[in-house]
């Protein structure tokens, strides 16, 4: 998932299928490049990082799903044996 791609066209607030018809880019795939289920070309990177006047590679971070490193997990305790949220 690009979710920096999904905040800038809601921050402007442009709806995706006015993005694909100015970029020239079919709507089904324009949604599969937000929510991370097709990998962009080259050349609808930037023409999307161009659109939003955003840089390319700020717009185009992934989100994993996965934890950062210093952030708690629920249900973790700390070394102390404290839960890490108390």
């Amino acid at each position: 998932m690009y979710p920096n791609l999904k905040l800038q066209t809601f921050k402007l607030g442009i709806h995706q299928n006015h993005i694909a018809r100015v970029l020239g880019i079919d709507e089904s795939v324009l949604s599969k490049i937000i929510h991370g289920y097709r990998e962009p070309s080259l050349h609808q990177r930037k023409q999307l990082a161009g659109f939003l006047k955003v840089d390319e590679k700020w717009l185009f971070e992934k989100y994993d799903g996965d934890h950062r490193d210093d952030a708690p997990v629920p249900g973790a305790t700390t070394e102390q044996g404290k839960d890490s949220l108390s």
